[in-house]
């Protein structure tokens, strides 16, 4: 009896042993709501009182777009237009918060470096290359996704400019793809042009027929043809920050505005009005929208809608018949995500807001390279308030961005994390950080946001002062 009892219990112990041994394997696995410390420094970022921040890796190479798992895993969008394993998964093992596992993956071939998009929705890792919208099924706590990626949506038309395939996912099964167009504002170039002529534009623009828009799919659907999609809207000349809203389940998406005012049209624009102008457009977008691209620009400091100058336009001449954004954002800062912060880790006024990744200017000589910032856009009422903030800087680690091989790093991609984290990527090394909280959220307000507005006077963010700010040989003139 004593044996038999004394047998009983050692099985009962190896049984609680194995189950001991599975609750530590699925902890370790899992750290999604294991809230770290953060590095002394921020990993080199400049945040509002009450934030702080990790770096989660130094690098996994050039890269756009991120997603978080529910586990805290992280999946990144990789820039390359060679071989295969265009993805990398990381995972965190120990919950510091730094990724412990690096691993590259992707069996499809890499087709070039505006490849963008990675999210995670419904057990699914959506991703895209340049030309082709993939996914693979999540297993639970696997990293990397089993079996060969399946092919939703293919695009017919070679590589081109500007040909990042962003997502955003509706509550209804809808899959929304953009379809940006490649030129500036579909010019018709001719041989022996002068350089005080003006660039005519193509009329109509035959590239609306096919580009420059947004094309609704059916998430669950393989190997759609891009004839099987129906645009949504059109009119849009570059987005790669898109993303849905569930507060009042609509598609916003941020224009990356036209460029070369000055170049294009001397006589009306000059160097400076090259600079801050046309805006980034901040839009809510509804089905059957036309925002107006190539025949108009947004100026926001007028707050309307212009004629441009390849159909016309003069700089004072109004377009009218066109949708406009819910606000303009600084000319040439290249907005490159869009987030809504769904999370309670963050303070009250987060919640329900938006987070855009500035990618920073390439081309506002002779004044200073702007951007390289991560903004929000407070909501009140169920709309932007039209006051962005600056939530995250020190990316360009330089005061004076005189060409944008000067920027340190450049803001690319927002996602959050299953314990309201804030995740943040760029695309010259591939570097992540991690954003936490650490205040108290129900004394943050104003007060601890000041610190924040004072950076707008840095050369890369203000409104430069026209002949006065303009740089030479890395040296600002005044």
């Amino acid at each position: 009896m004593q044996q038999s009892l004394k047998t009983n219990w050692m099985q009962l112990k190896n049984v609680l042993l194995i189950f001991f041994v599975i609750f530590l394997v699925n902890c370790q696995r899992d750290n999604s709501l294991v809230i770290p410390n953060t590095d002394i420094d921020n990993g080199g970022l400049f945040l509002p009182e009450g934030f702080g921040a990790l770096v989660v890796t130094n690098g996994v190479g050039e890269s756009r777009h991120l997603a978080v798992n529910t586990n805290g895993d992280i999946y990144v969008k990789l820039r390359t237009s060679d071989g295969d394993k265009g993805n990398v998964a990381l995972r965190d093992t120990n919950g510091d918060g730094k990724a412990d596992i690096i691993e590259r993956f992707g069996d499809y071939p890499n087709d070039g470096r505006f490849a963008t998009e990675m999210r995670v929705h419904k057990g699914y890792l959506y991703f895209s290359s340049e030309l082709v919208i993939y996914r693979q099924k999540l297993t639970p706590n696997k990293l990397i996704p089993e079996g060969k990626p399946e092919i939703l949506v293919k695009d017919p038309y070679p590589i081109r400019w500007h040909n990042a395939k962003s997502l955003a996912f509706d509550n209804n099964g809808g899959m929304y793809v953009t379809f940006s167009a490649p030129t500036n504002a579909c010019e018709e170039y001719r041989p022996g042009r002068k350089p005080t002529d003006i660039i005519n534009g193509e009329y109509p623009c035959t590239q609306l027929n096919i580009l420059a828009g947004i094309w609704k799919f059916d998430e669950d659907k393989l190997n759609q043809k891009k004839s099987e999609g129906k645009r949504f809207a059109t009119g849009l000349r570059s987005i790669v920050g898109m993303s849905w809203n569930d507060e009042d389940n609509s598609l916003y998406a941020i224009n990356h505005g036209r460029d070369y005012l000055n170049t294009r049209a001397p006589q009306y624009f000059s160097e400076w009005q090259n600079t801050v102008l046309p805006a980034e457009e901040f839009m809510k977008i509804k089905e059957g929208d036309d925002f107006g691209w190539p025949y108009t620009y947004y100026d926001h400091f007028k707050e309307k809608r212009m004629l441009a100058p390849e159909y016309g336009g003069d700089g004072v001449k109004v377009a009218n018949g066109y949708t406009d954004p819910l606000m303009g954002l600084p000319a040439h800062w290249a907005p490159n995500d869009l987030l809504f912060y769904k999370g309670s880790q963050f303070p009250a006024r987060y919640k329900k807001g938006a987070f855009v990744a500035f990618h920073g200017s390439v081309n506002r000589t002779p004044y200073p390279q702007a951007g390289y910032i991560i903004a929000f856009i407070p909501f009140e009422n169920g709309k932007p308030t039209k006051n962005w903030e600056v939530f995250a800087d020190g990316f360009a680690g330089i005061d004076t961005i005189v060409s944008m091989r000067d920027a340190k790093y450049r803001p690319m991609g927002l996602a959050e994390g299953p314990d309201g984290s804030l995740y943040i990527s760029e695309s010259k090394e591939g570097k992540i950080w991690r954003v936490i909280f650490e205040g108290d959220t129900t004394s943050f307000g104003e007060a601890q946001l000041e610190i924040m507005e004072k950076r707008k006077s840095r050369s890369y963010i203000k409104m430069p002062v026209e002949n006065t700010d303009k740089v030479f040989k890395g040296s600002m003139t005044n």
